[in-house]
Protein backbone atom coordinates (compact mmCIF):
# COMPACT_ATOMS: atom_id res chain seq x y z
CA UNK A 1 0.00 0.00 0.00
CA UNK A 2 2.64 2.02 0.93
CA UNK A 3 4.19 2.61 -2.76
CA UNK A 4 0.57 3.52 -4.23
CA UNK A 5 1.22 6.78 -2.14
CA UNK A 6 4.81 7.07 -3.26
CA UNK A 7 3.31 6.98 -6.77
CA UNK A 8 0.63 9.54 -5.91
CA UNK A 9 3.21 11.80 -4.65
CA UNK A 10 5.69 11.60 -7.37
CA UNK A 11 2.32 12.19 -9.95
CA UNK A 12 1.68 15.23 -7.57
CA UNK A 13 5.23 16.28 -7.47
CA UNK A 14 5.74 16.39 -11.46
CA UNK A 15 2.42 18.39 -11.33
CA UNK A 16 3.68 20.63 -8.65
CA UNK A 17 6.58 21.79 -11.27
CA UNK A 18 4.08 22.18 -13.93
CA UNK A 19 2.02 24.46 -12.03
CA UNK A 20 4.04 26.17 -10.67
CA UNK A 21 6.63 27.04 -13.60
CA UNK A 22 3.24 28.45 -15.40
CA UNK A 23 2.58 30.20 -12.07
CA UNK A 24 5.87 32.18 -10.91
CA UNK A 25 5.74 33.72 -14.21
CA UNK A 26 6.50 37.71 -13.52
CA UNK A 27 5.99 36.62 -9.80
CA UNK A 28 8.41 36.97 -6.69
CA UNK A 29 9.25 33.57 -6.20
CA UNK A 30 9.11 34.35 -2.24
CA UNK A 31 5.60 35.49 -2.35
CA UNK A 32 4.70 32.30 -4.95
CA UNK A 33 6.38 29.95 -2.02
CA UNK A 34 4.07 31.91 0.28
CA UNK A 35 1.01 31.41 -1.32
CA UNK A 36 1.43 27.95 -2.19
CA UNK A 37 2.42 27.00 1.81
CA UNK A 38 -1.12 29.00 2.68
CA UNK A 39 -2.73 26.33 0.78
CA UNK A 40 -0.64 23.39 1.67
CA UNK A 41 -1.68 24.73 5.19
CA UNK A 42 -5.02 25.05 4.36
CA UNK A 43 -5.53 21.44 3.34
CA UNK A 44 -3.22 20.42 5.88
CA UNK A 45 -5.36 21.19 9.33
CA UNK A 46 -8.69 20.60 7.13
CA UNK A 47 -7.39 16.87 7.04
CA UNK A 48 -6.27 17.17 10.59
CA UNK A 49 -9.60 18.24 11.96
CA UNK A 50 -11.73 15.94 9.30
CA UNK A 51 -9.59 13.01 10.70
CA UNK A 52 -9.84 14.22 14.50
CA UNK A 53 -5.82 13.95 14.53
CA UNK A 54 -5.58 17.05 16.37
CA UNK A 55 -5.98 15.11 20.30
CA UNK A 56 -2.82 13.99 19.33
CA UNK A 57 -1.37 17.05 19.68
CA UNK A 58 -0.92 17.12 23.59
CA UNK A 59 1.03 13.31 23.26
CA UNK A 60 3.73 15.38 21.43
CA UNK A 61 6.97 15.04 22.83
CA UNK A 62 10.03 18.18 23.15
CA UNK A 63 11.84 15.52 20.44
CA UNK A 64 8.93 15.53 18.50
CA UNK A 65 8.01 19.14 18.22
CA UNK A 66 11.90 19.70 17.83
CA UNK A 67 12.39 17.12 14.81
CA UNK A 68 8.84 18.38 13.16
CA UNK A 69 9.79 21.97 13.10
CA UNK A 70 13.72 20.86 12.17
CA UNK A 71 11.41 19.16 8.85
CA UNK A 72 9.54 21.90 8.19
CA UNK A 73 12.12 24.46 8.05
CA UNK A 74 14.15 22.44 5.63
CA UNK A 75 10.91 22.04 3.70
CA UNK A 76 10.37 26.11 3.57
CA UNK A 77 14.05 26.59 2.51
CA UNK A 78 13.57 23.51 -0.22
CA UNK A 79 10.53 24.74 -1.71
CA UNK A 80 11.99 28.44 -1.59
CA UNK A 81 14.99 26.81 -3.69
CA UNK A 82 13.19 25.09 -6.00
CA UNK A 83 10.70 27.73 -6.72
CA UNK A 84 13.87 30.47 -7.55
CA UNK A 85 15.35 27.36 -9.79
CA UNK A 86 12.24 26.85 -11.32
CA UNK A 87 11.88 30.67 -12.39
CA UNK A 88 15.69 30.17 -13.99
CA UNK A 89 15.71 26.85 -15.17
CA UNK A 90 13.69 25.01 -17.32
CA UNK A 91 11.14 22.02 -15.36
CA UNK A 92 12.76 19.10 -17.54
CA UNK A 93 16.06 20.04 -15.88
CA UNK A 94 15.18 21.43 -12.41
CA UNK A 95 12.69 18.71 -11.43
CA UNK A 96 14.77 15.93 -11.93
CA UNK A 97 18.10 17.37 -10.31
CA UNK A 98 15.48 18.44 -6.92
CA UNK A 99 14.93 14.26 -7.16
CA UNK A 100 18.62 14.02 -5.97
CA UNK A 101 17.11 14.81 -2.77
CA UNK A 102 16.29 10.74 -3.15
CA UNK A 103 19.77 9.76 -3.33
CA UNK A 104 21.08 12.55 -0.51
CA UNK A 105 17.78 11.05 1.55
CA UNK A 106 19.50 7.29 1.14
CA UNK A 107 22.79 8.31 2.47
CA UNK A 108 21.59 10.67 5.41
CA UNK A 109 19.52 7.50 6.39
CA UNK A 110 22.83 4.91 6.17
CA UNK A 111 24.80 7.58 8.39
CA UNK A 112 21.91 9.37 10.58
CA UNK A 113 19.08 6.71 11.19
CA UNK A 114 22.12 3.85 10.86
CA UNK A 115 19.42 1.96 8.29
CA UNK A 116 20.87 -0.76 5.95
CA UNK A 117 22.06 -0.29 2.19
CA UNK A 118 21.03 -2.83 -0.21
CA UNK A 119 23.72 -3.37 -2.99
CA UNK A 120 20.23 -1.76 -5.14
CA UNK A 121 19.63 0.85 -3.02
CA UNK A 122 23.56 1.86 -3.64
CA UNK A 123 23.31 1.54 -7.27
CA UNK A 124 20.26 3.00 -7.71
CA UNK A 125 21.32 6.11 -5.58
CA UNK A 126 24.03 6.40 -7.87
CA UNK A 127 22.05 6.08 -10.78
CA UNK A 128 20.44 8.99 -9.80
CA UNK A 129 23.51 10.91 -8.80
CA UNK A 130 24.76 10.35 -12.10
CA UNK A 131 21.61 11.31 -14.02
CA UNK A 132 21.55 14.68 -11.72
CA UNK A 133 25.18 15.61 -12.76
CA UNK A 134 24.29 14.80 -16.41
CA UNK A 135 21.38 17.32 -16.44
CA UNK A 136 23.64 19.57 -14.67
CA UNK A 137 26.44 19.91 -17.35
CA UNK A 138 23.84 19.30 -20.05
Amino acid sequence: MWWIYALLSALFAALTAIFAKVGIKGVDTDLATAIRTVVILLIAWAIVFFKGSAAGMGGLTKINWTFLVLSGLATGLSWICYFKALQLGKVSQVAPIDKLSVALAIILAVLFLKESLSIKQAVGALMIIGGSVVLIFA
